[in-house]
């Protein structure tokens, strides 16, 4: 256990300074669990991730210093830094990403479609579906737009559909079935 944790961010400090991050980031981790509320740990962090290219994983320690110490303007300067680090540094996963993607799309060849632009002709537009075609969400409301459309077979699936999934309002759907039988 650190007795003073001002030395022991001196000390990181001077690796850092020296050019030894791997050193550092050596005693940061060992001590991770006992700083992880503390602004300088993650700063300290941050550094050592950034000397070792790191770029991705140093964003993340400035991110967490800045929710630590909001109005502390190092660790956002040092933030957009390393975001400008991040947008220079090659990164070979990405790179062979957009080769592959780019040699795919130069053998690209739409395919082939015989549609027209043409809309859909008005008589299929009105062609209802079977009365045996299941209904999959049954409604009043649909009961009522097949009576009001005069589909009363459909009108009447749709009742007897919804006696089942509500009892309670079965004498009103037996009712609109009597009404609907009369019609037919």
């Amino acid at each position: 256990m650190i007795t003073d944790p001002h030395l022991f961010f001196a000390d990181i400090s001077l690796d850092l300074t020296r050019g030894e991050y791997f050193a550092g980031m050596q005693k940061l981790e060992a001590e991770s669990d006992n700083f992880q509320d503390f602004y300088t740990f993650h700063l300290l962090h941050a550094r050592a991730l950034k000397g070792m290219q790191r770029f991705q994983e140093a964003l993340t320690s400035l991110k967490t210093c800045c929710r630590i110490a909001p109005h502390n303007e190092v660790a956002w300067k040092e933030l957009i830094e390393v975001h400008f680090l991040l947008l220079q540094s090659p990164v070979d996963d990405l790179a062979s990403e957009l080769e592959e993607l780019s040699a795919a799309l130069a053998g690209f060849e739409p395919p082939k479609t015989f549609e027209t632009s043409d809309p859909t002709p008005l008589n299929e537009q009105k062609q209802p579906f079977s009365d045996d075609d299941s209904i999959p969400v049954p409604t009043e409301s649909l009961a009522a737009l097949f009576t009001e459309q005069g589909a009363y077979k459909k009108a009447i699936k749709v009742y007897t559909d919804l006696i089942q999934l509500n009892p309670s309002n079965a004498d009103t759907y037996k009712n609109e079935i009597s009404l609907l039988l009369d019609k037919l």
